[in-house]
């Protein structure tokens, strides 16, 4: 048909019916294909980040939202890795999703420098204390999400420490450089433990060879433990951490359980599986409709403390019956 005869046919179908072809055509349609960027502090291999992203996709897909069909995820990891971190992140920003979700505070303060009209669910250590937003309720901007934990819960970490081992003097802290978060809870660490009569000692988790050298020079002394602070360059160093507070029987304590399944001692934080599930209904939302400065930053609200025993007897640590009872599971 040449395009004259085609105009002449539209403009003869008449004022009511000229509405009806293009909802009818709409109709027809498939599924419009949504785009969710996903920036990642660790490598794709790590099953700790793989079990969250797979509760993450089973979230959307219980909610209409079918990979191929109508949703398509552009992952980026990153690694420990700051400066390739803003790479992948202006990578996603130039793709313009429809969302983009983040883990750390990290991954989010970068994301957040190279977008401020592209949504963004994150996952992260106290994002108000760490100034990643300025309100849970309402916390404006592209911005919402969930908080992974609470600075404060550095001062848990050493109190259960110092429960599990009772002759802990010295803690060698390890976090990650530059995270808003690790440093936060680092401080709060460093103040608390004088009371208990631990001293503490900073260790940057950059790379293996420096962790090894600073680990194996901390145990040198007798009653030393470790505290791992979440962040991307612990996560992607925790298989060498359990390795050397095993070699050198430091008992140490982690956020999360998937630590403690792989020979860590203990492990309390909140359930992050659970968290990435629930972050799929906060982009299910986003992607309908609903701003994200609008949607409350939830604070955590599962948390679970996991024991090692059979890593336990190993150190020769008896671990108190009080602290064993309010355990959520034991692993032997």
């Amino acid at each position: 048909m040449r395009r004259r005869d085609f105009v002449t046919l539209l403009g003869g179908a008449g004022a009511g019916s000229s509405l009806v072809w293009p909802l009818a055509a709409l109709a027809q349609q498939p599924d419009r294909m949504r785009q969710i960027g996903v920036l990642m502090p660790s490598v794709e291999s790590n099953p700790v980040y793989q079990a969250r992203m797979a509760a993450f996709r089973e979230s959307l897909q219980k909610l209409g939202w079918s990979e191929g069909r109508n949703v398509r995820f552009d992952y980026r990891w990153a690694g420990d890795d700051p400066e390739r971190m803003r790479v992948y992140a202006a990578e996603l920003v130039s793709l313009a999703p429809g969302v983009i979700l983040s883990s750390t505070n990290q991954a989010t303060a970068i994301l957040s420098q190279q977008t401020r009209t592209i949504p963004i669910v994150f996952l992260a250590n106290d994002p108000l204390e760490t100034g990643l937003i300025t309100s849970m309720a309402h916390p404006g901007g592209n911005m919402t999400g969930f908080s992974t934990l609470e600075v404060a819960m550095g001062g848990k970490w050493l109190e259960l420490l110092k429960e599990a081992a009772p002759r802990l003097a010295r803690v060698a802290l390890l976090f990650t450089p530059g995270g808003q978060a690790s440093l936060a809870t680092l401080r709060l660490i460093e103040g608390l433990a004088p009371s208990l009569g631990v001293e503490t000692t900073s260790v940057p988790a950059r790379d293996p060879a420096e962790i090894e050298r600073a680990i194996d020079a901390f145990s040198r002394e007798a009653n030393g433990g470790l505290i791992v602070l979440p962040g991307p360059g612990t996560i992607a160093n925790r298989d060498l951490i359990i390795a050397l507070a095993a070699r050198h029987r430091l008992p140490a304590i982690y956020l999360g359980r998937e630590s403690v399944a792989s020979g860590g001692l203990i492990s309390y934080g909140s359930d992050q599986v659970d968290q990435f599930r629930q972050a799929g209904s906060y982009v299910d939302r986003i992607l309908k409709g609903e701003k994200p400065g609008e949607l409350p930053v939830q604070a955590p609200i599962k948390f679970e403390m996991v024991v090692n025993l059979k890593t336990a007897k190993a150190m020769g640590l008896n671990i108190p019956e009080s602290l064993l009872l309010r355990a959520s599971e034991l692993i032997e």
